[in-house]
């Protein structure tokens, strides 16, 4: 059992009676449990979590929903994920956050929080009523998909938002540097005639936001980063003592532009897959403690829409089923960091940057949260469309040979994922069918 929160790595039992654990400890009595687990050579970890996904649901439902994103997020061990507000219409009023909370009480069988919109529409020229959101159920503040281009409207929403005690996550994208770009500006870019992404278009917004903030003191994330050069503005900010966190993706940690060649959109996201030199930045900043959260990015999108000209195909790829065992292969079987280190970046920071520690996730505790991930690290398995349990298939990584995979999710006491395992060595009547799960 490995549980970051309390520092806790050992060979234990947890039993869980309702949606709580009930106790932790050695050689539990398990003779009036309704269902036994056997999770010899496994991992036992708090319930991951994924503060950067998106479900597409409202206006996108041909590439993903609440329902569909959430088995995608169970397969892949994560119990909780904060959605962001890129839907059509945006989720950037009181009534669009309860419409999504409403619908994923009813029909996503993980806990699902909402991202709120800091601008109307996500235009970026008119301020929502952040406050008003925050109380609502926001979780953070973001136009993800989208950079807020105005100075003076960022220093807007840092100053609003830092009254709420939420944090403010930039999509980190100087727009008038990215437009017609398609992928990294290097090489390939220029041996496939596409118009190149350089890194400045994101430090230049990091380096903004920091000056912007100094006085604010706004918590400030920076989303899906992929420049080493970003790496080092975020460095020297966390030893100035500026409140900033950053995330990396897994595909940021793994792949180079070179995965784009042949006109490859499974490849094609924002921000680009960029050199060598950049995935060697990033993991050196996960070892360094500069990098704090790993979010997926999980972004959905049709066959048809990937089979466009690369120009014209959507950027994005999907990552909830995946990420466990790509995030092992570039950090913990490189040598990088341990396993307990890679769940407290999966877990207890993601839960701090969305203050859902404040209400037990994130974290083993007896009587918090029955949200559980058993995961076994040694197990090897090729990723296969079969894997996949959302709605779209779009991602370069298929027939890629991995090692870790979660078996079993366990959310609010309930077997979301893995009911069918051969680990469940007793069952006795017990209510294990998926049920929908309110946050």
């Amino acid at each position: 059992m490995i549980d970051p929160a309390s520092e806790l790595d050992q060979v234990l039992d947890v039993a869980i009676a309702d949606d709580q654990v009930a106790a932790i400890g050695r050689r539990l009595p398990r003779a009036d449990a309704e269902v036994v687990i056997n999770a010899e050579g496994c991992l036992v970890t708090p319930g991951l979590i994924d503060p950067h996904v998106h479900l597409r649901e409202p206006g996108g439902e041909h590439k993903e929903t609440l329902h569909t994103g959430s088995l995608a997020a169970v397969a892949g061990g994560f119990t909780t994920v904060c959605c962001m507000p890129n839907t059509t219409p945006a989720l950037d009023a009181p009534d669009a956050l309860t419409n999504v909370l409403d619908r994923a009480a009813r029909t996503a069988v993980c806990r699902v929080f909402p991202v709120a919109a800091a601008t109307k529409a996500r235009r970026g020229d008119e301020i929502t009523e952040i406050e008003l959101l925050a109380r609502h159920g926001a979780v953070g503040f973001s136009d993800d998909g989208d950079c807020i281009a105005s100075a003076g409207m960022m220093a807007r929403v840092l100053t609003t938002v830092q009254r709420t005690g939420l944090a403010f996550m930039q999509h980190c994208q100087e727009p008038t540097l990215t437009r017609g770009a398609a992928m990294h500006a290097g090489d390939v870019a220029t041996r496939l005639g596409l118009g190149g992404w350089p890194r400045v278009a994101e430090e230049i917004i990091i380096e903004r936001d920091l000056r912007l903030n100094a006085s604010i003191a706004c918590r400030y994330h920076v989303q899906h980063i992929s420049s080493g050069g970003s790496v080092d503005l975020v460095r020297r900010a966390r030893a100035a003592g500026q409140r900033i966190t950053a995330e990396a993706s897994p595909h940021h940690l793994l792949l180079t532009h070179d995965a784009c060649d042949g006109y490859n959109t499974a490849a094609k996201v924002n921000p680009p897959l960029r050199e060598a030199s950049d995935v060697a930045a990033l993991r050196q900043a996960v070892v360094d403690g500069v990098i704090t959260i790993l979010a997926t990015d999980h972004a959905p999108h049709s066959q048809d829409e990937k089979a466009l000209p690369f120009e014209e195909a959507p950027f994005g790829l999907v990552g909830l089923e995946t990420a466990v065992a790509l995030y092992a292969e570039a950090l913990v079987h490189s040598g990088a960091i341990t396993w307990p280190r890679l769940i407290a970046l999966l877990t207890l920071e993601p839960a701090r940057l969305c203050n859902l520690d404040a209400v037990g996730l994130g974290a083993l505790a007896v009587g918090g949260p029955a949200d559980v991930t058993i995961l076994d690290p040694a197990l090897r398995w090729t990723i296969a469309e079969h894997d996949l349990r959302g709605r779209s298939r779009n991602t370069p990584f298929l027939g890629r040979r991995t090692v870790g995979k979660p078996l079993i999710t366990i959310v609010a006491g309930r077997l979301a994922h893995g009911a069918d395992t051969d680990r469940i060595v007793r069952r006795r009547g017990a209510p294990t069918s998926r049920r929908h799960i309110a946050p």
